[in-house]
């Protein structure tokens, strides 16, 4: 294999011995059996052919959780809580490479492989209907619209009932401001649509469009904090990423926190948690990184990469221009042998890197940089606007940079670019979420169903193309209700409960599915329910707070 990513193409079956495993569910069809080509060789020519889903999924990951929990919870608590993050990133981490791991051994992603369990499809079509229900609230575009309402107004959208009056193409409209937020929702919403409809195939064109997003938004916020910031600013950032059991408490003020292990070492016991802001938190753990199910296209992805036995099966096609491009209906695995196993471990390796190197440091940089604007230009203890969440920070970094030596010229141009860089994270990260949602089923229907396995293989992008547009509707429905800040608390506790029932199930499909040398170790399998245990605990804590049981 060249140094350099092979682009994937359907291959024949090339058996090396007589049939394929056909374990778990015989609802599903047997995987067919064919040679694993070899792993990439790493060097600092080609690092940039390199760059695979991490990159993708790192772009999508600064989103919601990094542009505005982070600054949510940063603005309020500084950066003491910021250690949940750090368990969710690392947790995800984990969940990353277990679930690629079962597409480099099956070109096939990781919600095929959960069907392929006992009982069958049947049942977890029903259970994961109800767990991705999380997924489907488009909070992203709810959010992206504020900053575009503010750049449309010229300030900061602060309440839904106040009247404005536009002049656009020479006619004046009067409405509310919460109607001009909700009309451009439904315009970032259907706009996000486009990368997944035109340009080849669906990865490529998401691809570019994060790595415009990632330059772009890294490129303002790294200017921001060279000029702008301070060491004590980044001093708290860092520490806390590790304070590890800090939370906020009663009876010292609207902002205070306390530790827990600090507390019960120095004779206080136990601290009074404050659990009134559990919404706020849980919602911050949950999508710090990507969060609920959003993570499980980064196997569709590493598949469409061509990576592992991702080579031999194909990609998922856009409608207009992917005419040429096709998947093959099921997965396939190979003989393990010495020579194959071999070439497993590099592409695992592999694999690793992307994670470590590329998705990991996207999530703690893409998170920082953002809570950095709260630290460094709100005041302590400032409290997010059901409305304004998205662009709460450009008027900190407006004041901040006029009263600067640079002046209020630039800082006005700053307010614009904050504003837009608020833009420029939500409104991608709803093009490649609604993708996730869409080809994790489309990929499930497409090999589950005895209809669908009829379909010839390039028609997968009118499947795609069916499923975009059921979804498109709900999507459009949902936009009509609720506020942006309550779209995303409300998802975020059933994609707590999603992931974390998600990292237990994809160890069962690990430990079932594949064969004993390609199985997890006992260090990733503990982490798998270390993970799993953690977004369940902050989902009940917070359903139970919901629920009025705890106050």
């Amino acid at each position: 294999m060249a140094d350099t990513l092979t682009t994937p193409v359907l291959q024949p079956p090339q058996a090396e011995s007589s049939q394929a495993p056909w374990p778990g569910s015989h609802e599903m069809p047997r995987w067919d059996l064919g040679p694993l080509v070899d792993a990439p060789h790493f060097t600092l020519r080609n690092w940039f052919a390199m760059l695979g889903p991490g990159l993708l999924m790192g772009g999508a990951a600064i989103g919601g959780g990094e542009w505005l929990m982070g600054p949510a919870v940063t603005a309020r608590y500084g950066g003491a809580l910021m250690w949940l993050a750090t368990l969710s990133i690392l947790g995800q981490v984990v969940y990353n490479l277990e679930i690629s791991r079962y597409t480099l051994y099956t070109g096939e992603p990781i919600f095929t492989g959960k069907f392929r369990t006992l009982p069958g499809p049947r049942f977890w079509l029903t259970a994961y209907l109800i767990l991705d229900f999380g997924s489907v609230f488009p909070y992203l575009a709810a959010n992206a619209a504020v900053p575009l309402a503010a750049l449309i107004l010229g300030k900061i959208p602060v309440a839904k009932e106040h009247w404005i009056t536009l002049n656009m193409l020479g006619s004046t409209y009067d409405l509310t401001q919460a109607t001009l937020i909700q009309g451009l929702a439904y315009v970032v919403f259907l706009l996000s649509l486009l990368p997944l409809i035109f340009g080849g195939k669906i990865y490529n064109a998401l691809k570019a469009v994060m790595t415009f997003k990632i330059v772009a938004v890294f490129g303002f916020l790294a200017f921001l904090a060279l000029f702008f910031s301070t060491a004590s600013t980044w001093r708290e950032i860092g520490w806390g990423f590790l304070r590890f059991g800090t939370v906020p408490v009663h009876g010292q003020g609207a902002d205070a926190v306390d530790n827990i292990f600090s507390s019960i070492l120095r004779g206080d016991g136990f601290p009074a948690i404050d659990l009134t802001t559990i919404g706020l938190l849980a919602a911050f753990a949950a999508i710090a990184g990507q969060g609920g199910l959003s993570n499980t296209p980064l196997s569709n992805y590493t598949r469409d990469q061509g990576w592992g036995m991702g080579y031999h099966v194909g990609a998922i096609p856009s409608v207009i221009g992917g005419q040429n491009i096709a998947l093959s209906h099921v997965g396939m695995v190979f003989d393990v042998n010495s020579e194959s196993l071999s070439r497993w471990h590099r592409w695992y390796r592999h694999l690793m890197r992307d994670q470590l190197a590329v998705w990991m440091p996207a999530c703690f940089i893409g998170l920082a940089l953002p809570s950095m604007l709260s630290i460094q230009f709100l005041a302590r203890g400032t409290k997010a606007d059901e409305w304004a969440a998205a662009g709460m920070t450009a008027d900190g970094v407006r004041d901040h940079v006029s009263s600067s030596s640079w002046g209020p010229s630039v800082g006005n141009a700053f307010w614009y670019m904050t504003l837009f860089c608020g833009f420029l994270v939500l409104a991608p990260s709803m093009a490649s979420t609604v993708d996730g949602i869409v080809r994790r089923w489309v990929d499930v229907f497409w090999t589950s169903s005895a209809r669908l396995r009829k379909w010839e293989t390039r028609r997968i992008r009118n499947l795609y193309f069916y499923v975009l547009s059921g979804y498109s509707l709900f999507g459009m429905t949902m936009l009509y209700f609720g506020k942006p800040v309550q779209l995303l608390i409300v998802a975020s506790n059933i994609l707590n409960f999603a992931l974390g029932f998600s990292c237990f199930h994809v160890l069962v499909v690990n430990c079932t599915l594949l064969p004993k040398p390609l199985r997890p170790n006992w260090f990733l399998r503990i982490s798998l329910v270390m993970s799993g245990s953690f977004f369940i605990l902050l989902a009940v804590i917070q359903a139970l707070k919901a629920a009025g049981v705890i106050q």
